[in-house]
């Protein structure tokens, strides 16, 4: 896809405003770091990866405008937390804020001129290396996609909710690019309408057939054969597999169980939280219910019905056929596997 969902431009962050798509390509450019938290914060900018690099640069941006070093570990972690504390189930968002730190604290005696550089170079390593995994992911996950299949998707894993090529939909475009053809069905995902709106968007861009479905038709739709295989992207997955997604992605689980349907996950391995035993314990976030009422300016709710809006699910590993990651498809038992990719990763 050529539209770059964020990068650093000269001393800004440019971040595509996905709220607009597909009727317009608009860039915000934000000049100082709570900016970058705000486009975070009010879903201009979404997909657990993409996050964690906006995350990233808004943390070299805020030290990039520091005029001198007067309390600069002070101002440094006030930054971090002002970011830290926008959204709380993406856990590539926490990742890559810990990485910044790591690299602020290795050089903080510099000069801030070479601090800052420091910083940004890391900010723009860590969104060079998510394009880099994603399409690690793709490789890893092609061979699933067999000519003639249907593949369900839901909400938008694709280059929008990454640096730029995607997870769940890195998996389609590297199967596509690899010269085997398929169709696409992707969920609307309410309220944000990623699927019919960016899903779509991004597919339509490459050539690949896809449709759009209400989030309730998938189940219907598997009864009736027409869905081969299910693959979704990830904000958080736990050391045992169990796996935070968009609202929804529970229940597209237990319908493809059902219906011996294989549901595969895709997610860069930084998304797996290692210090999280199980899906209890990760965070759901509860956005405001008016977001669910309106659809653009127009509420279509009476008014005075409250209405409540979850932001994720969390699908229990029982429930995943397989997790598709940079370094290779994870299989049940999950927690083993995942022990030994991190001690793999630790020890280089």
């Amino acid at each position: 896809m050529k539209v770059k969902p964020i990068f650093w431009v000269e001393g800004e962050v440019a971040i595509l405003d996905q709220r607009l798509l597909p009727e317009k390509v608009v860039y915000i450019r934000c000049k100082r770091y709570q900016q970058v938290a705000q486009t975070i914060k009010n879903m201009a900018i979404r997909g657990a990866p993409a996050i964690g690099i906006a995350a990233a640069m808004g943390v070299a941006l805020g030290v990039w405008k520091l005029k001198s070093a007067r309390r600069l570990e002070e101002r440094f972690q006030k930054i971090c937390q002002t970011l830290t504390n926008t959204r709380p189930t993406a856990h590539n968002l926490f990742w890559a804020i810990e990485r910044m730190k790591k690299r602020f604290y290795s050089h903080k005696n510099s000069s801030l001129p070479e601090l800052k550089r420091y910083l940004q170079k890391e900010a723009e390593n860590i969104l060079e290396e998510d394009i880099a995994t994603n399409r690690k992911i793709g490789e890893n996950g092609k061979r699933l996609i067999k000519a003639g299949i249907t593949v369900l998707t839901h909400c938008n894993a694709g280059a929008l909710a990454t640096g730029g090529y995607g997870t769940a939909l890195g998996v389609l475009r590297a199967a596509w690019e690899s010269g085997v053809r398929f169709k696409v069905i992707a969920d609307e995902t309410r309220p944000y309408l990623q699927g019919a709106r960016l899903t779509a968007w991004e597919l339509q861009q490459e050539g690949i057939p896809v449709t759009i479905i209400t989030d309730s038709t998938a189940g219907y739709l598997m009864a009736q054969g027409k869905i081969n295989l299910v693959i979704v992207g990830a904000d958080r997955i736990a050391a045992n597999g169990d796996t935070a997604n968009k609202i929804g992605t529970y229940s597209l689980a237990i319908l493809a169980k059902h219906h011996n349907i294989p549901f595969y996950v895709a997610a860069p391995f930084s998304t797996i939280d290692l210090n999280i035993a199980n899906g209890q314990q990760i965070p759901i976030e509860k956005r405001p219910g008016k977001e669910l009422a309106y659809l653009g300016k127009k509420c279509i709710y009476p008014q005075g019905v409250n209405a409540l809006y979850y932001a994720f699910d969390v699908t229990p590993a029982r429930y995943i056929t397989g997790i598709i990651t940079e370094k290779g498809v994870i299989e049940p038992p999950f927690k083993k596997a995942i022990n030994r990719l991190s001690r793999r990763r630790q020890n280089g």
